[in-house]
């Protein structure tokens, strides 16, 4: 069986794109990277791939709002080429700044192209967050989901990671119908708040998927969770031979197999 291949998005401001081509490749997948004006240039180049990442980083700046600049510019040139990839099975990831870029393309949540029903926007915190977050996952509807785990534990990084909808039952919504993949969670049991729940996202969101499954956006970082020694309880866990963060790469390459 060919190795399944991976196209890693460049662009100015991103700085996650090398963790991210690794994961990929030690889950086992043929990993490229192209910056974006290639893209831009030649959108054919789309079709040798199964799967488009979006690497976190801070593209163009964030000068804007996170992620708003690339999403402009990949929505006006490359909207209908992600959607006829999208359409033959192709698979998007965008992981924090990705994320947001996809959140603001309106490709997620996708209830509606027509207008954007979601938004990435300030920690409640008011500051940065930099901190190891657990997740609750729910595997049903998004492919790329790990299907034989319950939990991740992940690092977040962002100012900007409050997952808010234009009504909040519509983020309960997307629970219920299973798209909100990723929710941040308490070791306990209990409601998560703050740090739990870093940001203050509704329905306490940090990732979701589109209705077919296919596209999936998450704030935490698995390309900064590959190595059991990059987590600060490693010495005391349970030992692990890898990061939580390959579970999730190798779901996504199992997905493209």
């Amino acid at each position: 069986m060919a190795e399944p291949r991976v196209l890693v998005l460049r662009a100015a401001g991103i700085n996650c794109e090398n963790e991210t081509q690794y994961g990929f490749e030690t889950a086992g997948a043929a990993v490229e990277q192209i910056h974006v004006n290639r893209i831009l240039e030649k959108p054919d180049l789309l079709t040798q791939f199964g799967l488009l990442a979006l690497p976190g980083g801070f593209s163009y700046g964030d000068h804007i709002a996170g992620g708003k600049v690339l999403a402009v510019e990949l929505e006006r040139a490359l909207g209908d080429h992600l959607q006829t990839f999208v359409d033959r099975g192709g698979l998007l990831l965008g992981i924090c700044n990705g994320f947001q870029v996809l959140v603001k393309t309106g490709l997620l949540p996708g209830q509606d192209s027509a207008r954007t029903e979601a938004t990435l926007c300030w920690n409640d915190s008011h500051r940065y967050e930099d901190r190891w977050v657990q997740l609750s996952i729910d595997p049903e509807r998004c492919v790329m989901a790990p299907k034989d785990q319950k939990t991740l534990s992940l690092p977040v990084g962002h100012g900007e990671g409050r997952f808010t909808m234009d009504a909040p039952e519509h983020s309960q919504t997307l629970v219920d119908d299973h798209r909100a993949v990723f929710r941040y969670r308490r070791r306990d049991g209990e409601e998560p708040r703050y740090p739990d729940n870093p940001n203050g996202s509704e329905a306490h969101v940090a990732g979701v998927c589109d209705p077919t499954g296919q596209i999936l956006g998450l704030m935490p970082h698995p390309d900064r969770a590959l190595f059991p020694w990059s987590h600060p309880a490693w010495t005391r866990d349970d030992k692990r031979e890898e990061g939580d963060g390959m579970i999730l790469f190798r779901a996504a390459v199992s997905a493209l197999r």
